[in-house]
């Protein structure tokens, strides 16, 4: 093997596909890349056999093709260490290969590439669909942070995609706070669902470039294969049944607040300060055009409150919610007005965009309450 290739590029492809390089494995052959040279492109792919990452680079100057497993945390420092210049990359023995640039090299080792395992793809029943790359970061940036880590329910682990020929609905949830995401940008004629582990579904938010323009999803019951410009993600999906998320979500919440989200956030953040540690509980007193938060912490004789002018439609209400719950919801939304919808202290709210930006803003968002006294 023998080729050419520009040591940045080299680099992000490198440092885009480590990322499914294992920390701990008994198979060491995982703890390196596979090359692959053919033709001009040169193919890389890591693996820790539940996520597959691929990529390739333009190469030139090729003067044999081949395959061979390279160690990849060396070659990552190396490159890191590299200014951006053209370097020659040539196997010089059947154990070892070199990196020459314009005024150094260096001699690694390498190993048979048929000792990486191989790569399989979704079977032949998949189904497979196109996402717009801007709508699925959004997607996975608006609901990852509410998946759950539970033993117990790895369904509720990922993401949910809930996919019908209008819509996808992306959702995560942990039982005690719920996040969908629709985007109507979806070309499907089938519908179907798969859950997306939280690992990959993070990995895949951090490659993926928003002006790639769309991406192709290959899926089976137990297999997805994300296609998006040169790189390929392969993983292994969550197997188990989503919870019926629509059917908790409320719909007759009577009692309105309508607020500034930004101010709301802010108002939290500061009266969650002397709230208890552990609980971290905060309460909501409503009345008509006034909202008041407080907290406290009778252990160390903490407390904090704040009143906020707003507009609430609805009858007095007092209700209490985990503040790091709610400012991780109010967060992660985009809106300047949200909305928050309540029936009464025991049941859900429903946080959403304002009507007026609900065209933009496809969030809704669901938090179970807690008992204040």
């Amino acid at each position: 093997m023998e080729f050419n290739v520009s040591s940045a590029e080299l680099l992000k492809a490198l440092v885009d596909v480590s990322k499914a390089i294992p920390a701990k494995t008994t198979l060491s052959i995982l703890e390196n890349f596979l090359f692959v040279l053919k033709g001009d492109r040169l193919e890389i792919t890591a693996s820790d056999q539940e996520l597959t990452l691929r990529t390739s680079v333009a190469t030139d100057n090729v003067k044999e093709e081949g395959s061979i497993a390279v160690p990849a945390r060396q070659m990552i420092d190396l490159f890191k260490a590299l200014p951006d210049q053209p370097v020659n990359i040539h196997t010089t023995s059947d154990s070892s290969f070199e990196c020459v640039w314009s005024n150094g090299n260096s001699a690694l080792p390498y190993f048979p590439a048929e000792d990486f395992p191989e790569i399989k793809g979704a079977g032949a029943e998949a189904l497979t669909i196109t996402i717009p790359a801007e709508s699925l970061v959004a997607g996975i940036s608006s609901t990852i942070y509410a998946t759950a880590d539970d033993e117990m329910r790895p369904a509720m682990n990922g993401i949910f995609f809930d996919i019908a020929p209008e819509a996808t609905t992306f959702v995560g949830s942990d039982s005690h706070k719920l996040i969908c995401y629709t985007t109507y940008e979806v070309k499907s004629d089938a519908v179907a669902s798969f859950i997306l582990h939280k690992k990959p579904a993070g990995v895949l938010k951090a490659i993926i470039d928003k002006e790639e323009g769309e991406v192709k999803v290959t899926f089976d019951t137990s297999t997805a294969v994300f296609t998006f410009g040169d790189t390929m993600m392969v993983c292994r999906l969550v197997v188990g049944k989503y919870p019926r998320y629509r059917e908790v979500i409320p719909q007759n919440n009577a009692n309105v607040l309508r607020i500034d989200r930004s101010q709301l956030l802010n108002t939290v953040r500061r009266v969650a300060v002397c709230a208890n540690k552990a609980s971290n509980h905060i309460k909501f007193d409503l009345k008509a055009g006034q909202l008041e938060i407080t907290a406290q912490d009778l252990g160390f004789a903490t407390e904090a409150y704040e009143k906020l002018e707003c507009d609430y439609n609805g009858t007095d209400l007092t209700i209490g919610f985990k503040s790091s719950f709610l400012t991780e919801i109010l967060g992660n939304m985009n809106c300047e007005t949200i909305v928050m919808k309540f029936a009464d202290a025991r049941r859900a709210a429903l946080i959403v965009p304002s009507e007026e930006e609900s065209d933009t803003e496809k969030v809704c968002g669901i938090l179970m309450p807690i008992m204040v006294s």
